[in-house]
């Protein structure tokens, strides 16, 4: 049994006493309650970790004995909701026991992050002026601060719950708060690691190591140059790329001075952009046409030409002509009234197309919602670096996102999270979000905006920011039928394929939820209408915990119902296809990933339904998962989308003896030692057609490295800009240098090499940025850029470096075009707004690299992780700042901060050099 710790304050005021004697039944104001939450030790058991909660009563009334109950949301949820056959839950029942509280799952169903701190029988009141430590015991680890628990809201005596704000404390200097394991060897990152790590020197760079994605060939002219008067400048196109010129005259016309008009009468040489299409271009010289491929050239004297082997390879062009333009014109284009009359471009030939045909992004927007707005800025980034594939997960366990005409309580009820313990009116929270900080969910006197759930500090959003923890994030939120036809419209004017995921059988909590509320709205008056798209069998008993700690977000396939309902929601789905002309009507994502295994879990054995269903009956669960899928495929099938599910329909889910016909898997499941690093190969080389979305490289919301205040998850390790620029999708086990925990990860025999046939299979690679922490624009602008950059070299450039020293050579250059080039432009990077749809907004918030510093004979010497970027150090703790041009004499012996400065002025956290 740990020590409890009680931290007591004496000094109470008259006035407090008074009131707590006058008034004993009260309880004190939320208000003057504060908590702080702290990692202890992750020593103490396996997959347990001990955490406190100090609960600070700054009021005039004392905490009570009982009559109130703390909620909160905890990706690491209490040991003390597992159940009676785990050891680990009767030590942590025990635990929090003897403190005299109870900590339980807070909702009806038990189902979920969302957990309630009870005070039973002893439990001493928490007087006016006191502090008071609660230890509880956590499952599995918590390297972050955004693991901590969440969205705090107190009830007294079964009213109104009202927020209660938290900070969080995490010591990275503390093995035993940031060592997950006993044999856990990733070290946490400080300035002497980052220091050792940036070893690139400045360099030089031509014009085809500027760009983003590099160009496949590029000649320039030395000393040759076109100077592009904008006001005389004019685009020429056929009606066949009148979109491309549109987008390009919006384009120039945001950063330069002029109308640039389209097909003018006059023309003024070399003050004139052509552009055109050529479907016999060939950018590699193998003697085929290359879909999507440009040829762009830039003449002193007759001006720019843009020749493409489709609109596509036009627009791609334009993206490179807008990367050429220097920086000085952008950044004039924000601090300055008036805009340039003028850009200088180098006299250049480029030839260019991608290696693969999917080069892709997912954004989740279902476990924290993102508006339309921010969808649009994500799309013209997309485009800005030459992806084309845009899958967007609408519909999770958390969120339905997107409105279907016919079934009104998906978004009505699916759409919002609260405070709603038995789940009658919308979801219970997540992750400590849920109306963010506007009212309707049940919770009062939440903080009325970012700075007061930052505890008073405006966020930078540098890194962790403890408004994640206090309200922070859409829990609410979904998509009209028209806002989709717009998102639909915005991505196919910019060559972008939207694929919509439906995730199912599993992670279709939100949906089952909401057809459960539609049950009991019609079940008094119209029980026909009330199991028409009802989705479980309420006898059912099957038992099986999720990874996300789900009981309950399973659809049942014995039902006819919920065939029903997914054939209405795809047909509704096509009909806003259909509404958008432009919008290309290609995949349709169906899930099927994270069942939990079998064996300890059941998914439908001991549902009724299915034995009294002749289709059904008497089948093992995989059965019915092959039965449910196939029946999915279908349904996609027979509206006209193509299937593309997740790799576990293919690699564990079903039996593995059904042939599901075309599926188009994306395979993420690569974490170096869970025994599936192979499976997207196996199944390439069998001849499916494969996106890979390998885990250690391309999930964008994994953390960028081993620090408590950097944003994400880190269940399949850290990934920053170098792991997605070093992704090799032929060799994944080339990347294999390290797993999770900074351990070897030696070679496995069963590992299944790609041969010739499956890399012709392998269509292409797909980053995915899932939402649990992205809770606001800026946050997910953090956790995409600069990685995404990584990701596009890769999906693009046609020739990999070699393995090894050529490799490293190759990173060193991009740390250049990242630092010199490519991050100066996103500081200033406007949105081409061609239908004005957006607001004013200029920059990215990309993340900005600490520096690595070092002191070597007394001599400070500072690099930073992209070449050219400004850095900065302090020597009295951050009062002023130099700017560092080479070693410095250090005359003090105190710590020197140092801090990395973008172009625009934006600063990254401050590191610390002792």
């Amino acid at each position: 049994m740990f020590v409890k710790k009680q931290k007591l304050t004496t000094a109470l005021s008259v006035l407090a006493l008074l009131t707590a004697s006058q008034f004993s039944n009260a309880q004190p104001n939320p208000d003057n309650l504060a908590l702080n939450w702290q990692v202890i030790d992750h020593g103490i058991g396996e997959n347990i970790f001990m955490g406190s909660l100090t609960i600070t009563n700054n009021g005039l009334e004392p905490l009570g004995e009982s009559g109130w109950a703390l909620y909160f949301s905890s990706v690491r949820p209490p040991a003390s909701v597992l159940p009676s056959s785990d050891p680990n839950g009767e030590l942590a029942r025990q635990h929090i026991a003897a403190q005299h509280l109870s900590l339980d799952n807070a909702d009806t169903a038990k189902s979920g992050d969302y957990f309630v701190l009870k005070p039973v029988a002893g439990f001493t009141p928490i007087q006016p002026g006191e502090s008071r430590e609660i230890e509880i015991i956590a499952q599995y680890w918590q390297m972050l601060k955004n693991d901590s628990p969440s969205g705090f809201h107190i009830s007294y005596d079964n009213q109104t719950p009202q927020a209660v704000l938290v900070d969080v404390y995490m010591d990275p200097t503390d093995p035993k708060q940031t060592t997950q394991t006993a044999n856990d060897n990733m070290p946490v990152q400080n300035s002497a690691l980052r220091f050792s790590e940036n070893s690139a020197p400045l360099t030089n760079l031509s014009l085809q190591n500027q760009l983003v994605p590099q160009p496949h060939s590029v000649v320039t002219t030395d000393n040759e140059f076109l100077t592009l008067m904008s006001q005389l400048t004019t685009i020429t196109a056929s009606a066949a790329l009148t979109k491309e010129a549109v987008y390009l005259q919006t384009a120039l016309s945001d950063i330069l001075s002029g109308s640039f008009a389209i097909n003018a009468s006059q023309q003024h040489t070399p003050n004139q952009i052509m552009l055109q299409i050529d479907s016999s271009l060939d950018t590699d010289q193998d003697g085929q046409a290359n879909t999507s491929g440009y040829k762009l050239e830039i003449d002193a004297f007759t001006g720019i030409k843009i020749t493409g082997s489709d609109a596509q390879g036009v627009f791609y062009g334009i993206q490179t002509l807008r990367q050429m333009i220097p920086t000085s014109v952008y950044k004039n284009a924000k601090n300055s009234t008036t805009l340039a009359d003028n850009a200088v471009l180098p006299a250049s030939v480029i030839l260019d197309a991608p290696r693969f045909a999917y080069r892709g992004m997912m954004l989740d927007v279902a476990r924290n919602f993102q508006s339309k707005e921010t969808v649009f800025k994500l799309l013209d980034l997309m485009a800005f670096y030459k992806l084309n594939k845009f899958e967007i997960n609408l519909a999770n366990d958390e969120g339905w996102r997107i409105e279907i005409p016919g079934i009104p309580e998906l978004t009505d009820f699916g759409a919002k999270r609260g405070y709603d313990l038995n789940e009658e009116n919308m979801l219970h929270t997540f992750m400590g979000a849920a109306n963010e900080f506007a009212a309707g969910d049940g919770i009062a006197n939440k903080p009325a905006n970012r700075n007061e759930a930052n505890l008073g500090v405006a966020p930078s959003f540098q890194g962790f920011e403890v408004a994640q923890q206090n309200y922070l994030g859409k829990g609410w939120g979904y998509y009209t039928v028209n806002d989709f036809k717009e998102i639909l419209q915005y991505a196919a004017d910019r060559h972008i394929d939207v694929i919509i995921e439906y995730d199912f059988p599993a992670h279709a909590r939100a949906a089952i939820k909401a057809m459960e509320h539609r049950f009991n709205k019609y079940k008094d008056t119209n029980l026909a209408e009330a199991n028409k798209y009802r989705l479980i069998d309420p006898l059912d008993q099957s038992k099986y915990y999720t990874p996300q700690f789900y009981t309950d977000n399973f659809v049942n396939p014995a039902l006819e119902s919920t065939f029903t309902f997914l054939n209405h929601i795809i047909s509704e789905t096509r009909a806003i296809y259909d509404a958008v002309p432009d919008a290309k009507l290609t995949r349709l994502h169906g899930g099927g990933d994270e069942l939990p295994h079998l064996g300890p879990n059941e998914w439908w054995a001991q549902s009724p339904a299915v034995q009294q269903n002749p289709n059904t009956a008497g089948k093992t669960d995989a059965e019915l998962f092959d039965y449910f899928f196939l029946r999915w495929k279908q349904i996609v099938n027979q509206h006209g989308f193509d299937m593309a599910t997740w790799g576990d329909v293919l690699s564990h889910n079903g039996t593995g003896n059904v042939n599901y016909g075309t599926i188009y898997p994306i395979f993420w499941n690569n974490v170096w030692g869970w025994g599936n690093e192979h499976q997207a190969y196996k199944f390439a080389n069998q001849g499916y057609q494969v996106v890979l979305s390998h885990a250690t490289n391309l999930y964008l919301d994994l953390a960028y490295n081993k620090h408590p205040d950097e944003i994400g998850y880190h269940w399949a390790g850290y990934t920053d800009t170098k792991k997605t620029f070093e992704y090799r999708p032929f060799n994944i086990y080339a990347n294999a240098e390290t797993d999770k925990l900074g351990n070897p990860v030696p070679w496995n025999p069963n590992w299944i090499l790609l041969n010739d046939t499956g890399k012709q299979n392998i269509q292409g690679i797909q980053a995915q940025l899932f939402g649990e922490n992205q809770k606001s624009p800026e946050i997910l602008d953090y956790m995409t850029f600069p990685k995404l950059l990584g990701a596009a070299e890769r999906a693009w450039v046609q020739s990999m470096p070699a393995e090894g020293a050529a490799m490293e050579q190759a990173w060193q250059t991009f740390t250049n075009t990242l630092g010199q080039y490519a991050l100066p432009l996103l500081d200033y990077y406007q949105v081409v707004d061609i239908n004005a749809q957006m607001p004013a907004q200029i920059g990215v918030n990309y993340r900005i690299p600490l520096p690595g510093g070092n002191i070597e004979n007394g001599q400070l010497i500072v690099n930073t992780r992209f070449v050219g970027m400004t850095t900065e150090y302090s020597l009295d703790q951050g009062a002023t700042w130099q700017s560092y041009q080479g070693p410095v004499s250090l005359t003090t012996t105190a710590s020197v901060q140092l801090r990395t400065v973008s172009d625009s002025g934006k600063v990254s956290r401050v590191a610390t050099v002792n």
